[in-house]
Order: structure tokens, then sequence, then C-alpha cells
């Protein structure tokens, strides 16, 4: 199948500047960028004259189809209750693929996103990225096992304080006592090689930890506090390994400090109350002022504490209060896709990556903008988005 995008306005997510331009498209994946004079017989063509033409937005942390629309408790499968250190949860197994959430996110432009397990464990599981059409988790898949979720500060002190953890101290402890043995186990594996009769016996929270420890993943660290950011850089320095910050709501309190340690972050929820103590410092500036900083940005719904769809609409909100443009637009586009490790995929419009593509009337960082047409994998999305 191949399809040409003639006469937009093309917003690619790299480069500051807009440029008037094609895009052809074939077989699901972006074939060219800018002119296309000639145009393959039987393409499918779309004039995109007058309208705005981005890289499908992408959330770098989030929740949608493991925390189910409108179904309440009993549809949440995002956090494990019953053990605080849960490395083996696979967010993948969670998803459900039918929920309204994904039809209204595409809807809205929303294309990839990364999910994964809630922030109840001090280890919690591990995040996937997938797309937001699909009827099956696995043909949805970007890839698997982008992340491992580890959560500092109020929520595992919350939901454990009777049970195993009642201060951030605890949380901490935890974690360290976690990798060391996460550590010991990968040392005796690789030091027995082949001799199966030397090898640990198997552990499959201590399995799922050895691609943290080998530093084929990074930790995905909820951290909302200075005092919780600080404690996770300082944990993964201790243990030499790749770290992203989730949340950073105080982040723009330490810009600076977060700026010599050159970790990604993902900035959000903001559209909400600030519902947790550690929440005080809330404010729509925090993206702006780390991006001016110098740090990778992402924002984030964390939805659905934010619904997805209102992903562009908090990038415009951020602009609002003092965010450069387009440090807002990667900020919901190719940052993210880094974020995740997904940027050889998504995350801009390039030659060789997912056709994943938005085009809309207005800019989508405005209420007032109309989202024309949404393709992924260069296939077109239902812009009404659910009935539900």
């Amino acid at each position: 199948m191949m399809l040409c995008i003639k006469n937009g306005m093309i917003h690619d997510g790299v480069n500051r500047e807009a440029f008037r331009g094609d895009i052809l498209v074939e077989d699901g994946k972006i074939r060219a960028v800018g002119e296309v004079p000639v145009i393959p017989e039987g393409a499918e063509i779309v004039d995109a004259e007058g309208l705005q033409i981005y890289p499908g937005f992408v959330e770098a942390h989030g929740h949608i189809g493991l925390d189910g629309y409108g179904i309440g408790y009993e549809g949440m499968d995002y956090n494990e209750l019953n053990d605080i250190i849960s490395p083996q949860m696979r967010g993948i197994d969670g998803v459900k693929p039918m929920d309204p959430a994904f039809a209204m996110a595409a809807a809205a432009g929303v294309t990839c996103v990364c999910v994964g397990p809630g922030s109840a464990n001090v280890l919690g599981g591990t995040f996937t990225t997938i797309k937001t059409v699909g009827s099956r988790a696995d043909d949805m898949v970007v890839r698997d096992g982008v992340a491992m979720k580890c959560a500092f500060g109020e929520n595992p002190k919350r939901v454990y304080r009777d049970k195993k953890d009642s201060s951030r101290m605890t949380t901490a402890a935890l974690l360290r006592e976690t990798l060391f043995k996460a550590q010991e186990y990968m040392e005796k594996k690789e030091a027995a090689g082949e001799d199966l009769s030397k090898k640990p016996a198997f552990d499959m929270k201590m399995e799922s930890l050895l691609p943290v420890m080998k530093r084929e993943i990074p930790l995905k660290a909820h951290a909302h506090a200075a005092e919780d950011i600080f404690t996770a850089l300082r944990i993964a320095k201790e243990f030499d390994l790749k770290i992203t910050l989730e949340h950073v709501t105080e982040g723009h309190l330490i810009a600076e400090e977060l700026a010599k340690e050159n970790v990604p972050l993902a900035v959000g929820p903001t559209l909400t109350s600030a519902s947790k103590f550690e929440l005080r410092n809330k404010s729509w500036v925090t993206p702006g002022r780390l991006a001016a900083a110098g740090c990778q940005v992402s924002i984030i719904t964390d939805s659905p504490v934010i619904p997805q769809e209102y992903l562009p609409l908090c990038a415009g909100l951020a602009v609002q209060a003092g965010m450069d443009p387009f440090a807002a637009l990667q900020a919901i586009t190719i940052n993210p896709a880094r974020h995740a490790g997904i940027a050889d995929r998504v995350g801009s419009l390039e030659a060789g990556k997912d056709a994943d593509i938005v085009i809309t009337e207005g800019c989508p960082f405005e209420v007032s903008a109309k989202v024309k047409y949404v393709f992924i994998d260069g296939k077109q999305v239902d812009t009404a988005g659910t009935d539900a």
C-alpha cells in the first residue's frame, strides 16, 4: 500500500522550522519527506493544503489499557498489591486492547504509548511500548520490556505502610537489598558458565532484573519530590545502572542539578490537583525550565490520571507557562521516543520510520485545533474516536 500526503506544512519533530512538503508512505513506513515529484501509480493521495503535519504523538509514561476506562477498581491491573518487590510483572500481560481509551487516544493523534505497572511497589515490573490500535497486545508492540519500574516517595509507603514500608529510608533499603541480590545472582550465573551444577537456583525476580543489572534497560524511577529524585540517582550510581526519572514534579526547583545528570525526564501529570504532599510544588513551568536548562524532557499524562487524548493539550499548557513551542513538540514526539528507547521507529517524520502521522487544522496545542487525519503504520485511523 502506498500513500502520498501532499502540500502540507511539515513539523518533523527534529528540525525547528516547519516546511511545506510531501510525505511518501509505503508498506507502513515513511519512504520520503520533502518533495515527491513523481507520485507512484496507484498511491492514495491526501491533499494537506492548509493543514499541519506532525509525527504521531508519543507518551513516555502511562497506564492506558492497564487501568480500564469506565469499569472501576475491578478493571485495574497496573499494581500488584501482595508483594512490594515484584520485578517479574510484565506490563504487556495487563494490557486490554479493547479498552475504549485506545480509540480516544488514537483519534487525538496519540499513536504510541509506553505503559506498565504503577507506583505501589518498590519494584513493579517492566513497561512495554505499544501502538494505540489493535485487538491483540502482541501485535501492538513496538518494543517490549523497555524499562523496569521502581518507585520512591508516598505511594509505596501508603500502600505497604502496615505491611512492609513506612518511610523513604525503608523504600531505598528494600531497593538496594534487591539490587544487591540481583548483582550476586548475575555474578554467580556468569561464573558458572555452562556448568548447570554451579548455577544458582532459578529465581524469577532475579532473572527479571538481569537486563537492568546489565544496563540493557533502565530503572524507570517514579519520583516527584526533589529528595526522592536525588535518592533515585544516588542508587543508580551505586549500582552503575541506567535510569530515567518519571514525574519530576519538583524538577524546576533543581533544574541545574538535573541538567548535570543528563538523564531522560518525563514530567507530569500536571493537569491535576495536588492530591499528595509531594505534589505541593506542582507547576506548568516545570517542563519549560528543565528544557531551557538543557534536559531531555518528555511531557506525560500518566494516563488515566489525565486522559491520554489530552497529551497535546498538556504540551500547550506548558507553552502557555513559558516553554519553547518546539521544545514542547519534541516533548510529545521524539523525546518520549528516546526516553522509551524506540526513537528508531517513532517520534519524528523521517525516512525509514513507522508512518505514524497526524494532520491537523490549527496547532494541536490549542483547544480549537481539529485533528483531520491520523495514520498509524500508514493506515488511517477513525478520528471520531469511540462511541463508548
